[in-house]
């Protein structure tokens, strides 16, 4: 594989202290492991940490803290966190931080003030589109899905699940691939596709997306009632099972037929 030259890619690890130091305040990004293992309080910590540090030269470090927190459930603390953290972004004149910033907005205050999260997310999906930042694009596309379904245009949601679905599941993301198909399950069971919702959720369920899409427990527990329990774990056992590949075409598949459902009823 090769040496390798932490000058290349920036970042120094002390072998002494173990610590890690990357451009722009970017370390900050390794406290996300914790949201993966659903302990968002860590996170939280490990965030504030780096930020104590003063290295948080383009705001990536309080944009994962407003993220970790609303994720911990600590909304109002979020939201006072992403108080003129866009400001500060644009400040840099950085197209990733400031579309970032943007997601991590759109984040906290998704359920306080939902048309400030969807013109937040709106925003920074077009800039991160713009300027190549694929990831940041596609952790948007799966956030504005949320937003759209919630807020009534379930065709755009379609349209920004199969975007984020095909991205992460393209990157080798099974992890943040979970977070789209949680929400699509949830879309799914609130227009009575009982079933195929129920395989998602078993692919989809995790403590990070139980966290990201606190919804998707309201809709387990809501498939459970409509389907009783044996039905469901079945269901479940079905999806958790699949591999990657195959949920993914399993997806799109429930996706397009949701897509013919909705543009002709009846």
């Amino acid at each position: 594989m090769g040496n390798f030259d932490e000058r290349q890619w920036g970042i120094s690890v002390s072998a002494i202290s173990g610590s890690v130091e990357g451009p722009c305040g970017t370390q900050g990004s390794l406290g996300g492991a914790y949201l993966y293992i659903g302990q968002p309080e860590r996170a939280v910590e490990w965030y504030r940490a780096q930020l104590a540090c003063g290295r948080d030269t383009h705001t990536f470090i309080r944009a994962v803290l407003v993220i970790a927190l609303t994720m911990a459930g600590n909304r109002d603390e979020a939201m006072a966190a992403a108080t003129g953290l866009i400001e500060a972004a644009e400040a840099t004149h950085n197209p990733h931080a400031l579309s970032y910033a943007l997601l991590a907005d759109g984040f906290a205050f998704r359920d306080a003030d939902p048309v400030r999260a969807l013109d937040a997310l709106r925003r920074g999906l077009v800039i991160a589109h713009d300027s190549g930042n694929r990831a940041t694009e596609t952790h948007l596309a799966a956030n504005l899905a949320r937003h759209e379904a919630n807020s009534g245009d379930p065709l755009a949601a379609l349209d920004h699940l199969t975007t984020a679905i095909r991205n992460y599941h393209n990157a080798g993301d099974n992890a943040n691939m979970r977070g789209p198909l949680a929400i699509l399950a949830t879309f799914l069971d609130r227009y009575g596709r009982d079933e195929p919702a129920a395989t998602i959720a078993g692919f989809a369920s995790s403590p990070h997306t139980a966290a990201w899409i606190p919804e998707l427990t309201t809709a387990i527990a809501h498939l459970r009632e409509v389907l009783g329990d044996q039905t469901y774990e079945s269901l479940a056992r079905k999806g958790e099972t699949m591999t990657t590949a195959a949920m993914a075409t399993y997806a799109y598949d429930q996706i397009d037929q949701a897509r013919t459902a909705l543009e002709h009823p009846g």
